[in-house]
């Protein structure tokens, strides 16, 4: 039968480490003392390997930080860098030329995928390196990794929330949904971000009242100031002629276009469509202006008042406001509202 083996036995011992090792083992070889040997390796070889793999871990981390930190630099530019470009492109061609969309918006999503990007090269690295150094001091990695195998799942399945909001928050960033100073309706919560992390958004909204929303719990973004935004403006004009309210709305909808100080926050001239609807009290003349994300309240307003005082000059809103307070009668079905025909025809 054979013996059990004795825990001494289970301990890797000097001599084996030394003989393992090349220079140790020419040492020996070249007929050094073996108490000098094995001494050396372990009090200058091993510390020499130690330090030269925390060397050469700082190096790689310094490297993939800069490069990473060059990329980040790099979208201030016009060109930005494909990796950090949205799956898909929400701003069109035109706005790009006009230049409506800001570096500084760009800037601050970059930085925010630069940071985690940072945080997990140096997580990777620097774990790779504490594993080889744990090696080369004896210790038995392959119970660790299992160990930690078995850590990382125990920690998935108590802390699901958790990681559903961080790599919410990550797709959210990598994917451009929405950046700080955007106003956004995420549901219950409507103003502007104020801070995007890869757990929790912060939303002010038009109260004043902060938001702290979980990525996870993010079902849709509604994002107002991503791109371009649509100026839709319904002028009710009664029963008077619908022509002559359109000719009147669109030679004021001509002068917002030509005002310099609205061309910046108008892409496209105003445009006056026409009757949009029919209710019982009269026609709605429905006007459009498509615009910039920050200038939409600005045109919305300043149009608003134009077409109102183009109907208030031209007369058209005193013949609607007459009409309301004097309304035709209705003709009775099968007779005249003539008095003096007596009645049915």
């Amino acid at each position: 039968m054979t013996p059990n083996p004795s825990p001494s036995d289970l301990v890797p011992s000097v001599d084996a480490s030394c003989e393992t090792d090349r220079l140790c083992s020419q040492l020996l070889d070249l007929g050094v003392d073996r108490w000098i040997a094995e001494g050396g390796y372990w009090v200058i070889i091993k510390p020499l390997r130690i330090l030269a793999i925390i060397a050469i871990a700082m190096l790689i981390r310094f490297l993939i930080a800069r490069t990473i930190t060059k990329l980040v630099t790099t979208t201030s530019n016009t060109a930005m860098p494909s990796i950090l470009k949205p799956l898909h492109e929400k701003v069109p061609t035109a706005l790009l030329d006009a230049g409506t969309v800001f570096p500084e918006r760009r800037r601050q999503r970059a930085e925010a995928i630069g940071s985690v990007l940072r945080s997990f090269v140096t997580a990777i690295v620097l774990g790779v390196a504490t594993l080889m150094v744990l090696g080369e001091l004896g210790f038995n990695v392959a119970p660790l990794l299992a160990s930690a195998g078995i850590v990382g799942v125990a920690l998935g399945f108590g802390a699901q929330s958790l990681v559903k909001d961080v790599l919410a928050g990550l797709f959210m960033l990598i994917e451009d949904q929405y950046g700080v100073g955007d106003t956004v309706d995420l549901g219950e919560a409507i103003g502007v971000v104020e801070s995007v992390g890869l757990r929790v958004t912060t939303v002010r909204d038009g109260r004043g009242v902060l938001w702290y929303i979980r990525n996870g719990e993010v079902i849709r973004v509604g994002n107002k100031s991503q791109g371009w935004a649509m100026v839709v403006i319904d002028m009710p004009i009664g029963f008077v002629n619908s022509e002559e309210a359109t000719a009147v709305l669109r030679e004021a909808a001509a002068a917002v276009a030509a005002d310099p100080e609205l061309a910046t926050g108008l892409l496209e001239p105003p445009d006056v469509i026409g009757v949009e609807q029919v209710t019982v009290d009269g026609a709605v003349i429905r006007t459009v202006a498509k615009t910039t994300a920050d200038g939409q309240l600005t045109v919305s307003r300043e149009l608003r008042r134009r077409l109102t005082e183009a109907l208030e000059t031209s007369g058209i809103a005193d013949r609607i406001a007459a009409a309301r307070l004097f309304p035709r009668p209705a003709a009775p079905p099968g007779g005249s509202t003539d008095p003096g025909r007596g009645g049915a025809t």
